[in-house]
């Protein structure tokens, strides 16, 4: 019941994340073979040519992708949700800072992860990245030896489906027929790659994945019955 979860140790959460690399020309020769066998199913179908399928598709696989930001939201002492980010270009150190997050204020057993499609995207592309760049997994994403109801995630869209297993709903647009006010945005997930590399806009990208940390914090309220959060500005905590 999620009634039963303290709101307070809820982390909301949202990554925007891009490819490796702006160009698959610029992968090493190994990675182009790998990436080519990985990806050949889904581009003969379209008949994609592999460099194209990358620079449109790679930031979805952790293997061929990076993190560029990871907004979080809390719930503060004061009722409101209090949002903070984690961007830049040096992924090591953004994650080294996230994971800090977690070992420092969220390791008890009582502390969750909630995302929309976590389970699926934020939760194990946040694992396999720090994995890879040999950062020590905190409580929360070490899943090792878990049992299912041992895991402390929460997926707002898992919680949406009510078991249906073939039902995919956006973050959008369970925010709206929930009624829950998002502001426009003059961007989306699939132009995040092009902002990074064309623009080289990181505050852009960080304002877009904060307004979604803010819809999944209020879903989540949706779901438990309870008023919409106000968002809180006082930037001390934490």
């Amino acid at each position: 019941m999620l009634q039963n979860i303290n709101p307070y140790k809820v982390l909301f959460l949202d990554l925007e994340t891009v490819p490796k690399t702006e160009k698959w020309e610029e992968l090493s020769s190994d990675l182009q073979d790998l990436w080519e066998k990985k990806t050949i199913y889904r581009r003969t179908k379209d008949e994609v040519p592999p460099g194209e399928f990358y620079e449109n598709n790679a930031g979805i696989w952790a293997e061929f992708g990076k993190i560029v930001c990871i907004s979080v939201g809390f719930i503060s002492s004061n009722n409101k949700i209090r949002i903070k980010s984690f961007y830049g270009n040096d992924e090591y150190k953004l994650l080294v800072d996230f994971a800090g997050l977690l070992n420092t204020h969220f390791y008890s057993s009582q502390s969750v992860l909630c995302a929309h499609n976590g389970k699926e995207f934020d939760f194990p592309f946040l694992a396999r990245r720090m994995l890879i760049l040999q950062i020590p997994l905190p409580n929360l994403l070490n899943l090792f030896g878990k049992k299912p109801w041992e895991v402390p995630h929460l997926d707002t869209m898992e919680l949406w489906k009510f078991g249906d297993f073939k039902h995919f709903t956006s973050l959008n647009l369970l925010a709206n027929i929930l009624d829950i006010p998002t502001p426009k945005d003059d961007i989306d997930g699939s132009r995040v790659a092009e902002i990074y590399y064309k623009e080289k806009n990181l505050e852009r990208i960080k304002v877009y994945c904060e307004k979604d940390v803010l819809t999944v914090a209020q879903i989540f309220r949706k779901m438990r019955y309870e008023p919409l959060l106000e968002q809180d500005l006082d930037t001390d905590e934490y």
